[in-house]
């Protein structure tokens, strides 16, 4: 009888210990597999946008909304495992309602499309936008959508980061956080489609044609042969590429013609005259290699961030190429080792960060701003961006191809090439392949071994002594150039590069590694103003201030840093005639002619890199 009842009550506390833990996995219950329910969404003009919406199978709960809206076509598997995706894994495992949404004009969706078209609703209250269609979209969805809690999300990269952006500006109610990844801020000062004036020819070209030559789908520029150094030489002045080839049919490739200097239209679509304090939490994710929008995310923060005055604002850059965060571990790029996982360590941010804002999960104590420190290759987090314990220390040129951070003394000092544009410096290795072609190295370009160059008689590199101890640069990174050239405008490229030991120990293939930490280009016309271009005069040295933008780098010891110059940088950006022309679009094969280009470094005359020093 005693020996029953004992079996009896191990029995019940079995039962109990079974139901806790079959409790406990029901309160985390883990999802894999999802299933799709396509629709045409209405927005306020009538027009229908095609949207696929992903459920987890066996989804009980109620689950917030994660949106992304493209212009490269809506996710379309019927039944996908979302946590073999790698940018929807974190996510996915915990249970989201996914939507991927066609943007106007594109592919499956009805209207028009208008590349990055402004919010033309904030004048004219009866128009439409991105803004207005997300806001119409998110309103469908927490009606229509069974089994949602009322909250949405929006994220993406690139083009959808971009549209993840503009829905931050007059939102929906339900729209409750945002993160815009690897976002454009302006088209002609910093991203895809100039750099400080100067046209990005090669990759403006062949996305205009990618994303214009066919609504339906995504189009190739069909060119001739695989290495395109050549092609892209042969094709002369700008103007022959309508006169050859588009004949006037691309809209992005018309504004580029007609619109060749910071105008209306530039200003019109600048996210820099459209957005303001954020209304809702906005996350920004960004890549220090990437080949697109590197500038975007960085400058986005910061303008939002001066009337950010309910802690909505937050950054998060790492060592990531164009979105590489979202397909790969991130653990290298190219050559560079980072030591760790970092594009799973963000994503494990980025689901805290949906978390809390969507499911009331966690504590929302989020970093200001979150870097990964290459060099020293780890994750550090700042109160604020750019960090108050920094030292500004000048990086001086000097004889000899040398740098210090001493001051020149001499009264007089310059070193010189010949910038010829019918040999100019490529900008990576040859062979140079379609931007989104078959075997293209496109996406790590950046941080591309220097030495390939280093040789070439028209770049000139200054390097220091081997350093002694480890310096951290921590912030924003600005060039004060001094340099004149014969013609009446120029081209000039800016680099600070982190050179390995002569004998590295840690990887030997790694020796003398010229490792490009910022790069950026500055077209001289515009040197005094981007809306008003101005002839250089020839032979007058002129100080040239160019942003090398935000980094956390340390300078290893037994390192060397170098400041390396150039006048071109082809076929990414387009050649300079360095010879003042009205439109770059105009110029004739006349116009182009060689110059002498002079890099002073005098008392006068002090070519320096400004470094934010970890203190």
């Amino acid at each position: 009888m005693n020996h029953f009842l004992i079996n009896t009550s191990k029995g019940l506390l079995l039962c109990l210990f079974f139901s806790l833990i079959a409790h406990t996995v029901a309160q985390a219950q883990s999802y894999k597999l999802y299933t799709k329910t396509a629709t045409m969404v209405p927005m306020r003009d009538g027009i229908k946008l095609y949207t696929t919406i992903y459920t987890p199978i066996g989804a009980k709960e109620k689950l917030p909304i994660l949106i992304k809206r493209t212009p490269y076509g809506a996710k379309e598997r019927d039944t996908v495992d979302m946590t073999a995706i790698p940018y929807e894994s974190a996510l996915a495992k915990d249970g989201y309602i996914f939507v991927y949404q066609d943007i106007r004009g594109k592919f499956k969706s009805e209207g028009k499309m208008e590349m990055n078209k402004p919010l033309y609703h904030l004048t004219n209250p009866n128009a439409t936008d991105e803004s207005t269609d997300c806001h119409d979209t998110v309103d469908w969805l927490v009606k229509n959508v069974e089994n949602n809690n009322g909250k949405a999300g929006i994220r993406g990269i690139s083009y959808p980061g971009w549209t993840a952006l503009v829905a931050v500006v007059d939102p929906h109610p339900a729209l409750k956080a945002s993160s815009e990844q690897a976002s454009p801020a302006d088209m002609y000062l910093g991203d895809d489609f100039h750099h400080n004036g100067a046209f990005r020819l090669s990759y403006g070209l062949e996305y205009a044609y990618l994303f214009e030559n066919d609504p339906t789908k995504n189009s190739s520029f069909p060119f001739p042969q695989f290495d395109l150094y050549d092609w892209y030489l042969n094709l002369g002045p700008l103007k022959n590429v309508n006169e050859k080839y588009l004949h006037g049919r691309l809209p992005t490739w018309e504004r580029f013609v007609n619109h060749p200097d910071y105008d209306a239209l530039w200003k019109e679509q600048s996210a820099f005259t459209y957005m303001s304090e954020p209304e809702i939490p906005i996350l920004h994710v960004g890549g220090y290699y990437d080949q697109e929008d590197l500038n975007g995310p960085q400058a986005l923060y910061l303008h939002m961030e001066k009337k950010d005055k309910s802690n909505r604002n937050y950054l998060l850059m790492g060592p990531w190429n164009h979105g590489g965060w979202g397909r790969m571990d991130g653990d290298s790029l190219g050559r560079i080792n980072f030591g760790s996982k970092t594009a799973v360590h963000f994503r494990e941010k980025e689901k805290q960060w949906f978390d809390f804002w969507l499911k009331d999960e966690g504590d929302g104590n989020f970093e200001e701003a979150h870097f990964f420190q290459t060099g020293s290759n780890q994750w550090k987090s700042y109160d604020s961006w750019p960090p108050k314990d920094i030292e500004i220390k000048k990086l001086y040129i000097g004889p000899n191809n040398t740098n210090s951070f001493l001051k020149p003394k001499v009264a007089e000092g310059f070193t010189s090439y010949t910038s010829d544009p019918a040999r100019p410096v490529p900008y990576r290795t040859l062979p140079i392949e379609a931007t989104y072609g078959k075997g293209s190295r496109w996406r790590s370009w950046q941080v591309e071994d220097q030495r390939f160059v280093y040789t070439r008689p028209d770049v000139v590199s200054f390097t220091g002594e081997v350093l002694t101890e480890d310096v951290t640069v921590t912030g924003n990174i600005i060039t004060r150039l001094f340099a004149s050239t014969s013609g009446t405008d120029s081209d000039w490229v800016v680099k600070l590069i982190d050179v390995y030991p002569n004998f590295d120990e840690e990887n030997i293939l790694m020796s003398n590694y010229q490792f490009p930490v910022a790069m950026e280009v500055f077209r001289g016309r515009y040197r005094e103003s981007f809306e008003k271009p101005k002839a250089l005069t020839p032979n007058k040295p002129e100080e040239y201030v160019i942003d090398l933008h935000n980094i956390d780098h340390t300078f290893k010891k037994g390192h060397r840093i170098m400041i390396q110059v150039q006048s071109s940088w082809f076929p990414v950006i387009d050649r300079n005639p360095q010879k003042f022309v009205p439109s770059i679009f105009e110029a004739t094969e006349e116009d182009f002619i060689k110059a002498e280009q002079r890099i002073y470094f005098s008392a006068k005359y002090p070519t320096h890199i400004e470094l934010p020093v970890k203190k």
